[in-house]
């Protein structure tokens, strides 16, 4: 019972004042039960991590009345399903080693200070609102990745690289669905739309999703799954206007909401409030 006699010590050593390391540790643990608690929420591990729980606690039954065979069996139970679990949720734990380093290479541009493409991408929402709210009312499938961390190198190699600057026209040609370049999504990266008639993956559970979802939205929802990037789409059926995020597609946006979202995803605090405060003069200036 060493781990018994460890955790009485541990308890023991409480009772002196906290040092500075001590608190560190309290802190870093913190954050990683914060972020998991997250990663379940977000994510279908729930079911899951409840039955990990119930072999725990059968585990421990069978350790204390000294169960050889149970305590055997669940050990290898527990030695594969380790691995096993890192299979079954690869792009989970992908997407959120990905969202620390985002997290921590955030901090870093702030203090280092304003990053020079988000003047390209303040112009560049603008045109996107306006365009998707052109296509709406046309109903034109259309669907937009805007890269962020996460590079979609292999994903643009699948289309064609144009590299220019986004305009009205720019886009409403490319969706044309007359066009070569119609079939399949533009990819933007540093406010630019970097290429178009790109294939996007799949979902990772596409049986799942609901039956009313066309392949733009199952496309959306893969490539969300897949990286941190925020894809707009805009249905050929209904017009309608949505935004998939970390796997999960939110329907139902007009132009100014969607202007709001897209700058709350990509631009950071400091421009977001002096867009904000611009959008009030000009408020101003029409009354």
């Amino acid at each position: 019972m060493d781990w018994l006699n460890d955790f009485i010590n541990s308890v023991r050593s409480l009772e002196m004042p906290p040092a500075l390391n001590d608190i560190l540790d309290i802190a870093v643990l913190a954050f990683a039960i914060l972020e998991l608690i997250k990663f379940m929420r977000d994510t279908r591990t729930g079911s899951i991590v409840k039955g990990v729980l119930i072999l725990l606690v059968v585990y421990l039954f069978a350790y204390i009345v000294n169960m050889k065979v149970t305590l055997y069996l669940l050990s290898k139970v527990f030695s594969i399903g380790v691995l096993a679990l890192i299979v079954l949720f690869q792009p989970e734990l992908r997407r959120s080693i990905e969202k620390v380093g985002y997290f921590g290479w955030g901090m870093i541009s702030k203090l280092g200070g304003e990053s020079s493409d988000v003047g390209a991408w303040s112009k560049a929402i603008d045109i996107i609102c306006d365009t998707c709210d052109n296509l709406s009312a046309t109903t034109t499938g259309a669907i937009i990745v805007l890269e962020r961390e996460t590079k979609l190198g292999e994903l643009v190699e699948t289309g064609k690289v144009l590299n220019a600057e986004p305009s009205n026209e720019l886009f409403n040609t490319i969706f044309f669905p007359k066009t070569p370049l119609h079939d399949g999504a533009v990819i933007m990266r540093d406010g630019l739309i970097y290429a178009a008639a790109c294939f996007l993956p799949k979902p990772e559970n596409e049986k799942l999703l609901p039956s009313e979802l066309g392949s733009r939205h199952r496309a959306a929802i893969g490539m969300s799954e897949n990286s941190d990037a925020v894809v707009v789409v805009v249905s050929e059926e209904t017009g309608g206007i949505s935004i998939a995020e970390n796997g999960k597609l939110i329907r139902g946006y007009s132009k100014d909401t969607l202007k709001r979202a897209l700058r709350d995803k990509i631009l950071s605090d400091k421009i977001k409030a002096r867009l904000k405060n611009a959008d009030n003069r000009s408020g101003q200036s029409s009354n």
